[in-house]
C-alpha cells in the first residue's frame, strides 16, 4: 500500500476567496499561540497543571511574489487594519487535516524584497478561534 500527500490539494480560502501561487518550500504554516497546559511543581515535588482554554493560532503563509493571491491579501491587510475579520478554511483535500476560524486577521504585512530571481511575500494571520485537525491520508494506492 501506498499513500499520497499532494500539495496541489491543499486548499486555502479566505473570505471564501481561493488562495493560490505558494512559494517553493514551506507555504502554510499553521500552530497555536499557546501550549495546551502550563505546568508547575512544588517545593515536594508534586506536580500540577493549568489548562489553557486559548485557542487562537497563528497562521503564515507564504506565497511567490508573482501570486495574485498577494493583491488578495494585501486587500485582506487593509481591511484588517479597519478591524475587520473574516474567516479562513485550509484544508487538505486527500487527507483529513482541516483548520479553520471564523475570526482572522493580517498580524503583518508581508516584508518585500526585489532580487534578480523570484522572492517570497511572508504573510502572518492571526486566529482568534482556530480549530486544528492534524490528520493523516486518505489516498490509498495499491
Amino acid at each position: 500500500m501506498v499513500r499520497t500527500y499532494d500539495p496541489k490539494q491543499v486548499a486555502v480560502l479566505i473570505d471564501n476567496i481561493p488562495i493560490g501561487g505558494f512559494a517553493d518550500g514551506t507555504s502554510i504554516k499553521v500552530s497555536r499561540s499557546n501550549d495546551m497546559f502550563s505546568k508547575s511543581s512544588g517545593m515536594d515535588g508534586v506536580l500540577s497543571r493549568v489548562k489553557s482554554n486559548d485557542v487562537s493560532g497563528e497562521i503564515t503563509i507564504t506565497l511567490a511574489q508573482t501570486s495574485p493571491s498577494n493583491d488578495v491579501l494585501t486587500d485582506f491587510a487593509n481591511r484588517s487594519a479597519d478591524n475587520d475579520v473574516v474567516p479562513i478554511l485550509i484544508e487538505d483535500l486527500y487527507g483529513t487535516s482541516e483548520y479553520v476560524s471564523g475570526f482572522v486577521w493580517v498580524k503583518k504585512h508581508a516584508d518585500v524584497e526585489f532580487s534578480k530571481d523570484i522572492s517570497n511575500r511572508e504573510w502572518t494571520l492571526e486566529a482568534a478561534d482556530l480549530n486544528m485537525v492534524t490528520g493523516g491520508t486518505t489516498i490509498d494506492e495499491q
